[in-house]
């Protein structure tokens, strides 16, 4: 019986130990905290790809005698959104050759087919690479590329001799 009677006095220890553990107040953990700035910067930046302005066969003797010939191609560019670009297009390799226009394409023998570029598509402002011939954009209104047409135009009357013309243009955005 005295084994019964400590083992129900030990039990009953345990219930009020664990009873007032229950109760009691947590213990208090020590907390600090501190505040930092995250920054980036974006910087404007663009890329510019451009497609063929592929005129196609050029007939000086009868379809091209008295009606020029057109071609289109264009100029795609992709900015930091909010950037306005403007678009330049040099003279090409042959702009010397020239005649009534700014730009010549060459058969490599000495013989030249004078073109234009143009922004567009009326063929009056041509596209060249400073002032009022930059092509001049409305801020990027996402990083999604943008397409700008080229609108191309070989005069007619032309007397061009037999061969494949080519010229080189380059193509600058500035942002």
């Amino acid at each position: 019986m005295l084994k019964h009677l400590l083992h129900g006095r030990v039990a009953s220890a345990a219930v009020a130990i664990a009873t007032i553990t229950a109760f009691a107040a947590p213990a208090l953990a020590a907390t600090a905290q501190s505040n930092f700035n995250v920054t980036a910067s974006v910087t404007n930046n663009c890329t510019i790809t451009s497609t063929t302005l592929a005129f196609g066969a050029y007939d000086p003797v009868t379809a091209n005698a008295s009606v020029a010939l057109d071609a289109a191609g264009s100029v795609d560019v992709a900015c930091t959104k909010g950037a306005a670009p403007t678009i330049g297009l040099n003279a090409g390799n042959n702009s010397a050759s020239a005649s009534g226009t700014t730009r010549a394409m060459s058969n490599g023998a000495g013989d030249f087919l004078s073109y234009e570029i143009f922004q567009n598509g009326g063929r009056t402002t041509v596209w060249g690479n400073s002032g009022a011939g930059l092509l001049t954009t409305a801020p990027a209104p996402s990083k999604a590329a943008r397409s700008f047409p080229t609108f191309g135009r070989i005069p007619a009357g032309q007397d061009a001799a037999s061969g494949a013309y080519t010229d080189t243009v380059t193509a600058t955005v500035n942002f």
